[in-house]
Parts: structure tokens; C-alpha cells; sequence
């Protein structure tokens, strides 16, 4: 008989409360911290249902990562607490949701306001690869928003340690990671592929939505999208005003040339992320005035998980 993950969790100092989201092995619930005096999240990895290789390959590659992680902008994990049946992290919690319920409800971000997001989550993935580990899976409902509008970025299941060899060459994966929405064309043909590249691409992904309000490429037919992808058919909004900047900085990352795709270091020190004439208000001041704008329905409607 299984002991309730409430009796486990009490035995540690944490008092579980409401369920935050749901997923193929587990789900993610809210607790409250005795020693921390706060509000954690803490994600349930049931073994019984979970598939073998996930026990075997992914979950050991996650748990692994996820403690050498320290960054401001990489969701911290206090705790894991691992049973006969069960696995339990216990990570801070992001109060604002994730950045696809932001653009959902609340359209595209001002490209001042994306700007500032984005930035952030060049940081945490620029950290990451400095640490020879990739995300594999950077899409819009990994990038959690705290309190003041920070990003967090989350859900390490498919990273993995890809440090180059001896000669400098970059390690390569074979396996199949992510969305189909966020994944470089050489992942969708099942060639092996640069991790870090595939990352360039998903976070070129990201910041269209970021701006556009909208997908880049549809995903309902991955053959068309594919081609779409290789005849580099990317359309911008003409709704709203997006500077050449930026335009330039997704088109690159989105190449389907992956000798073309800038590094993360050359992302950090694109012209668009280096643009800002002024200094920029803190995070906290623009969530307050992005949330208090009105969706861009329009737009926002056709994002979808």
C-alpha cells in the first residue's frame, strides 16, 4: 500500500495544497514551506505509471542537472525527495503563470516588454550552455513569470550534458525532443542534430510568439510545416510595428541552415538585445503595464498549448 503523498511530504515540513498542472507521469502541486516560510511547488513523478526509459535515461539526467542549476532566471529546486514510488521536487513556485497563458490572455508583448523577457531567458539558456548542458525543450510554457515579471525558466526533462570532444567538435543527439511547434527542421527529419543549435531555433520560436502574438509555423501538418521551414516562409504581423531589428534577430535563429544560426553568445549581443536608447523599467513596472493593457484577442486566439 502506497503511502499519501500528503504523509510524505508532512514528514519533511511541507503541507500540500492545490494542484497546479497535470502531466504524463505526475503532476505539479502547491506546498507550503515550514523552513522556508513561503509557497513552494513541488512536481510528483509517480514510478508506477512511468515508462522505462523515462525511469532509466531521462528522470536520472533530470534530477542530476536540476542540482548543479544556479541562476536567477532558472527555476531553483530546493529539495528531492525520492520514495520507492514516487519522486518529489520541490522547486520555488512562479506565481504569474507561464509566458503562453501571458501572450493567451494578454496578446503580444510590446517589443520593450519582450525585449526584457527575452534578455532573461538568453541569460538562464546562455548559462546552461556555458555548463556544456542543453534544454532541448525551451518552448513558451517552460518559461515560468514570478511575482515581479522574471523569468524562470523550467521542466529540465529532456537536458542533457552535451560538452565537445577533444577537437572541439559539439556533441550530437539523436533523440526526438520537445513540440513539434518549437523543433528546428533537422530534429523533425530525424538527422542528429546540435543540441545547442536546437535550442537557438526553439528560442527563435519564442520570441515570435513574444512579438506576434501568434505561432510562427502551424504544426497541424508537420510535412507542410517542414517545407515552410526549409523555404524560410516566415510572416510577420502587419498589424503591428516590429522593428527590422528584431526581424532580423528571428530570422536568424530561425534558419533552417544550421551554420547560420547565431550561438547564444550572439544572441546576448545582437543589435536588438542591445538596443534600448533608454534604461529599461524593471520587470516588476512592466508587468504592472502590460497587465493592466487589454488582449489582443485577435492574435492571442491562435496560440494554443
Amino acid at each position: 500500500m502506497s503511502i499519501r503523498d500528503e504523509d510524505v511530504l508532512q514528514k519533511y515540513g511541507y503541507r500540500l495544497g492545490v494542484t497546479l498542472g497535470d502531466g504524463s507521469y505526475g503532476c505539479v502541486k502547491r506546498a507550503f514551506s515550514v523552513r522556508l516560510e513561503k509557497d513552494v511547488a513541488v512536481k510528483i513523478i509517480n514510478k508506477r505509471v512511468a515508462s522505462k526509459d523515462f525511469l532509466q535515461r531521462f528522470l536520472p539526467r533530470e534530477l542530476a542537472i536540476v542540482q548543479r542549476l544556479q541562476h536567477p532566471n532558472i527555476v531553483k529546486v530546493y529539495q528531492i525527495i525520492d520514495t520507492p514510488d514516487k519522486v518529489y521536487t520541490i522547486m520555488e513556485e512562479a506565481p504569474h503563470g507561464d509566458l503562453l497563458e501571458h501572450v493567451q490572455t494578454r496578446g503580444a508583448m510590446s517589443e520593450r516588454r519582450a525585449r526584457e523577457t527575452f534578455r532573461e531567458l538568453a541569460e538562464a539558456v546562455s548559462y546552461c550552455h556555458t555548463q556544456d548542458i542543453c534544454h532541448r525543450d525551451l518552448k513558451c510554457e517552460n518559461i515560468l513569470l514570478d511575482a515581479h515579471g522574471h523569468v524562470k525558466l523550467t521542466d529540465f526533462g529532456f537536458a542533457r550534458d552535451a560538452p565537445s570532444d577533444d577537437r572541439g567538435r559539439p556533441t550530437m543527439s539523436q533523440t526526438f525532443c520537445g513540440s513539434a511547434a518549437y523543433a528546428s527542421p533537422e530534429v523533425l527529419r530525424g538527422k542528429p542534430y546540435q543540441p545547442s543549435s536546437y535550442d537557438i531555433w526553439s528560442m527563435g520560436v519564442v520570441l515570435y510568439i513574444m512579438v506576434v502574438g501568434t505561432m510562427p509555423f502551424d504544426d497541424s501538418n508537420v510535412r507542410k510545416m517542414l517545407r515552410k521551414q526549409m523555404d524560410r516562409k516566415l510572416n510577420f504581423s502587419s498589424t503591428r510595428t516590429i522593428s527590422q531589428e528584431c526581424k532580423l534577430l528571428i530570422t536568424q535563429m530561425l534558419s533552417p541552415d544550421v551554420s547560420q544560426r547565431p550561438t547564444i553568445h550572439e544572441v546576448l549581443n545582437s543589435r536588438w538585445l542591445r538596443s534600448s536608447q533608454s534604461q529599461p523599467p524593471t520587470c516588476s513596472a512592466a508587468w504592472r503595464l502590460e497587465s493592466s493593457s487589454q488582449p489582443s484577442t485577435t492574435e492571442s486566439a491562435m496560440v494554443s498549448r
